[in-house]
């Protein structure tokens, strides 16, 4: 079937090369309006998100990571806190939205106060699985566990640190400042861009929405 052909409402990750960026221009004015006139018009706080370091024991150790249905690369699970929730209960509840997985955030690992593009905060946490089976989700269509000395190359620059920083050994909580600027912006376009000219890896979706 011809790109201007297909339905409406197929997602974006399952369109052709030419869909796919025609779906990301749009997403690209999307986040340009939340990364950079949102926080200032309509919102009355900072923004607080709770993220997921979720190890799995091997050998080899393995790491839950997701790619989101929006901007396409990997990242860990996670998202926003909603009303009264607490950080840690927003990771369970939002890894349980987008993986299926019930989750026990056993730790913490740092605390992220970011400037520049879309200010917030963001809370990770070291966590283990309790039950629950993978699925994804329209939020995120792919997930997979990768190798801790795997990670792959389209993982979004600002979560290299705090996967880092899970996996050091030592009960040490980071807290500290970083700042997302142009650098950081436009290498994860480059992430994004690459992943709509190949596409999502179908075979590793499809062998998940069979698990």
């Amino acid at each position: 079937m011809s790109e201007p052909s297909r339905r409406r409402g197929t997602p974006v990750w399952e369109r052709g090369r030419i869909g796919r960026f025609w779906g990301g221009f749009w997403e690209y004015a999307r986040t340009a309006w939340w990364g950079v006139f949102s926080a200032q018009v309509t919102e009355s706080r900072q923004l607080v998100i709770a993220q997921a370091v979720i190890l799995r024991d091997g050998p080899p150790q393995e790491v839950l990571l997701s790619i989101r249905s929006d901007l396409f690369g990997w990242e860990l699970p996670g998202g926003t806190l909603e009303g009264k929730e607490s950080p840690q209960e927003a990771v369970v509840r939002e890894v349980a939205e987008e993986t299926g997985l019930q989750i026990d955030p056993v730790s913490i690992v740092g605390v992220w106060v970011r400037h520049g593009f879309r200010p917030h905060t963001v809370h990770v946490f070291l966590c283990r699985v309790l039950g629950g089976s993978e699925s994804p989700s329209d939020e995120t269509p792919l997930i997979r566990w990768f190798d801790v000395d795997g990670i792959p190359s389209g993982l979004f620059p600002w979560y290299e640190e705090p996967l880092r920083k899970a996996l050091e050994p030592g009960d040490e909580i980071f807290v500290g400042d970083d700042r997302q600027g142009v650098s950081t912006i436009l290498d994860a376009m480059k992430i994004d861009l690459t992943m709509r000219w190949r596409g999502l890896p179908k075979a590793e979706r499809d062998a998940d929405e069979s698990a």
